[in-house]
């Protein structure tokens, strides 16, 4: 029983120093280093084409839109139709009581057509009394010719035939002013009732959707607002506004891209117009754009956002805004070469699209650092992580993938441990 009990305490004591050797073991391995430099991601410049970017706001507009104003306030006597409805050229949309407009209306016609005819019938007199009198004048310069008549006699014709036409004209541009003040109450009221019948009756002047449509039975409309608006296009366009800095750049044929956020679109139209007179109020230029026809969901009145692309530079060389740094009124970059940055100052042209134009400075082909420059220094050893020529991780070197698997990557260090 004894030796039992001290092979008992051998076999614990040897396990004890055997547990202590293999701690010692542990504590004297190496530990793994990290990779040498700094993390970057890298791009590998080329040449590309950039622009620059505008973008203003505007609405679509559809192509034939009526818009019907009646300028006179009117009472409604009844509707026929309601937004949304889809109508003909020549319905009645709703009836309007314009008893007193239309009498003004036929007042001013009949004086209008009293009025030319007075003044035709008073040229044919003018016309044939100036005739007679131009003929007598003639008349007597023959006669004198031949001595049958006296200078004062043709002195005296002319006096009448200069008074004839004096007398002429002074009538005549009388009577037209007053054809023209007659003519401008027609135009007037030719213009309140504009797609009006001699009824009150309101008439659609094209087919289309009636988008809206202001008039209610019993309602009043007003001289401010249109009776209706009639949508007959399926193709829209687009209008905006924009400065005077950005017309010269825009010419009838160049593109844009269209953004129209209610119905979740987005395309590519063209220019079909730009104005060359500035709005009076707003000094802007209006720029009118084409859109596909093949694009649904879209109606008239949506906003939509138009990005005009100006100062186009072709086959230059471009790199991400971000990778561009400022320190002062020096641009700079970082590129890799041999493992380390390269501190490189350039010279930029245009931004636009998320890329800058390098004018000078940087050529196709160099690794640009686009992640982690804000932490370099020139000379800097970096280590690539993405982009560029990035090693994957399979190929890190022999000594760091051995460091990093621990004795089975390395059979002498394993031989050794085993001793």
């Amino acid at each position: 029983m004894m030796k039992k009990r001290i092979l008992a305490a051998g076999l614990a004591a040897l396990l004890a120093l055997s547990l202590a050797a293999c701690g010692g073991a542990d504590e004297d391995a190496p530990e793994e280093e990290p990779a040498a430099g700094v993390a970057v991601q890298v791009e590998k410049i080329g040449a590309d084409t950039i622009y620059t970017e505008n973008t203003v706001s505007g609405q679509l507009v559809a192509e034939d839109q009526s818009t019907i104003l009646v300028a006179v306030n009117a009472k409604c006597t009844a509707v026929y139709a309601e937004a949304g409805d889809e109508v003909k050229a020549g319905d009645t949309l709703c009836t309007l009581d314009l008893g007193s407009t239309l009498s003004s209306y036929n007042a001013a016609s009949i004086s209008y057509r009293s009025s030319v005819q007075g003044y035709n019938d008073q040229a044919a007199v003018f016309e044939k009394q100036i005739a007679l009198l131009e003929k007598n004048v003639s008349d007597l310069k023959e006669l004198f010719a031949i001595g049958a008549a006296s200078q004062m006699e043709i002195d005296q014709a002319e006096l009448q035939l200069q008074t004839a036409v004096a007398q002429r004209n002074s009538t005549l541009s009388q009577l037209e002013a007053g054809m023209q003040n007659a003519l401008s109450s027609v135009e007037q009221l030719d213009t309140v009732l504009e797609n009006v019948d001699a009824r009150g009756n309101v008439i659609a002047p094209s087919s289309g959707t009636l988008v809206t449509m202001n008039a209610t039975e019993g309602g009043y409309i007003s001289n401010t607002m249109p009776v209706a608006v009639i949508d007959g296009a399926e193709q829209m366009k687009a209008v905006v506004q924009v400065s005077e800095a950005l017309v010269p750049k825009l010419a009838a044929g160049d593109s844009a891209d269209v953004s129209v956020s209610a119905a979740n679109q987005t395309f590519e139209a063209v220019i079909r117009s730009v104005e060359r007179a500035a709005n009076a109020q707003t000094r802007l230029y209006t720029v009118t754009l084409s859109l596909p026809s093949d694009t649904d969901g879209l109606l008239a009145g949506m906003f939509a956002d138009v990005t005009f692309h100006t100062d186009v530079s072709e086959n230059t060389i471009v790199a991400p805004t971000e990778a561009v740094l400022t320190r002062g009124e020096t641009q700079y970059v970082f590129v890799v070469e041999n493992g380390a940055a390269k501190y490189v100052e350039v010279q930029t042209g245009l931004t636009g699209n998320g890329v800058t134009e390098i004018l000078s400075g940087l050529s196709a082909g160099q690794q640009l650092v686009t992640v982690g420059q804000a932490y370099l220094s020139d000379g800097d050893p970096v280590r690539i992580v993405s982009g560029g020529d990035a090693a994957p991780p399979a190929e890190a070197p022999e000594e760091t993938a051995g460091a990093a698997s621990g004795g089975d990557a390395a059979p002498e260090n394993g031989e050794d441990q085993g001793e």
